[in-house]
């Protein structure tokens, strides 16, 4: 009788451990991963939470801070055709130029290189056609190329005007009369062919490669 009840008291303890059997269905639930932010995600997300691939960066030449001063943006040609490679790499700031004086205080002199980057000619769109250069204070004021007496202030080297051809380049340049205040830094803002805006970063003093030299040909 005992070796009878030690049997079936086995027999049940058996079978309560079989139905509580240590299986796959007891792991304990997979932790969602932890992105390097230190927010979770899913850990089925291939992106971990991030920018997803092919993600235009923030900032550069359509929005954000802009380009920084010397560096070159892809740009459409006047009625989209042609590509010019637009580069802004200096920019001077003066009281009098070309033997004018600066109607709201300071002239900004901008100059940069256009580069042809097809088989066809590409000009830069004119102003009365909406596109061209504007400066862009910090306070978001707009301020055009016409203003004050900026559109008397010429540079023999930096006056081109016509198509760049395919393989060649041309030296620009685009003057703004600003108060003081305007001129303490801002945007570059130029509107291409398809009317697509590129920026670029202004700083609030003489800067560049060719200072000097804009400043010869600035004088009277």
């Amino acid at each position: 009788m005992r070796t009878r009840i030690t049997a079936a008291t086995a027999a049940l303890l058996l079978a309560a451990l079989t139905a509580c059997g240590g299986g796959d269905d007891d792991k304990p639930a997979e932790k969602p991963s932890t992105s390097s932010a230190g927010e979770p995600t899913l850990s089925g997300d291939p992106t971990g939470g991030g920018e997803s691939p092919g993600a235009e960066p923030s900032g550069g030449g359509e929005g954000g801070e802009g380009l920084a001063l010397g560096k070159a943006a892809q740009t459409t040609g006047d009625g989209g055709t042609g590509v010019l490679e637009i580069t802004p790499d200096t920019v001077v700031f003066v009281k009098e130029g070309s033997g004018e004086t600066a109607e709201n205080g300071v002239f900004a002199v901008v100059t940069m290189k256009d580069k042809a980057m097809t088989e066809v000619a590409a000009d830069e769109p004119a102003p009365i056609s909406g596109g061209g250069w504007t400066w862009m204070a910090s306070d978001g004021e707009m301020i055009g190329w016409d203003s004050g007496n900026s559109s008397y202030v010429t540079l023999d080297k930096y006056n081109g005007a016509d198509p760049v051809q395919p393989g060649g380049y041309q030296w620009r340049a685009q003057v703004f009369d600003l108060t003081p205040a305007q001129a303490k830094g801002g945007l570059l803002i130029y509107i291409d062919g398809e009317n697509k805006a590129h920026r670029w970063q202004m700083p609030s003093t003489d800067t560049g490669p060719n200072v000097a030299e804009v400043k010869k040909q600035l004088a009277p």
